[in-house]
């Protein structure tokens, strides 16, 4: 396998859904585990980040919040001091229609002149939460950033060297105009179901 492991973050409050988003069901599969079987692809290592009382009954290693309701840059900390492999792929829990040839595109375009791969949504917004992260560099600004008292993740990525990926190098890919569905109400909530059920359609 390649030199990265993965990490799915379920640490959210899920205010606005009501309900836990790590254990919305979309067919067979929690979100968690459809991120994790398009993840396996990459790598042979997944954990899940967030609290235990957060976590589904899925399987997977759980990776506890290094600091308690820090956000997604704590999330992100978290997951590269628990990382041992050069490189970490970050994914937010709530972003079920990502796909193993996402992914897998991140790595490609990675090299060692970078420490973090990130795409752009279609709207132009980086979407830090669906990212690549080596290791060693991240951990150190994270730790660093925190101490400041900082909460948001775009203030690392301006900070180390970061690969931006325009939207329109992902568009060639299957489902790209999917892959940054943030699932964080119940409406999103159906509307990624719908989809996934019109591709399973397809498919079959």
């Amino acid at each position: 396998m390649l030199d990265v492991e993965g990490f799915i973050l379920v640490g959210g409050a899920s205010s606005r859904m009501g309900s836990n988003k790590a254990h919305l069901a979309f067919g067979e599969q929690t979100g968690v585990q459809r991120i994790a079987a398009e993840l396996a692809s990459l790598t042979d290592r997944i954990r899940v980040v967030g609290s235990h009382d957060g976590t589904p009954d899925s399987g997977f290693e759980n990776v506890p919040d290094v600091l308690e309701q820090w956000g997604a840059l704590g999330g992100i900390h978290s997951a590269l001091q628990a990382c041992q492999k050069g490189w970490a792929i970050v994914v937010a829990c709530d972003l079920p229609l990502v796909t193993r040839d996402l992914f897998g595109r991140l790595w490609e375009v990675n090299s060692k002149m970078f420490d973090a791969v990130v795409p752009l949504q279609p709207d132009g917004r980086p979407q830090p939460l669906c990212a690549l992260y080596r290791r060693e560099t991240i951990k150190a600004q994270t730790t660093r950033l925190i101490a400041e008292g900082e909460h948001m993740p775009r203030a690392l990525l301006d900070q180390v060297r970061t690969r931006w990926i325009e939207f329109g190098e992902l568009a060639d890919l299957s489902g790209s105009e999917n892959f940054f569905l943030n699932v964080n109400t119940p409406k999103d909530y159906e509307l990624a179901r719908q989809i996934l059920e019109a591709e399973s359609r397809v498919a079959g």
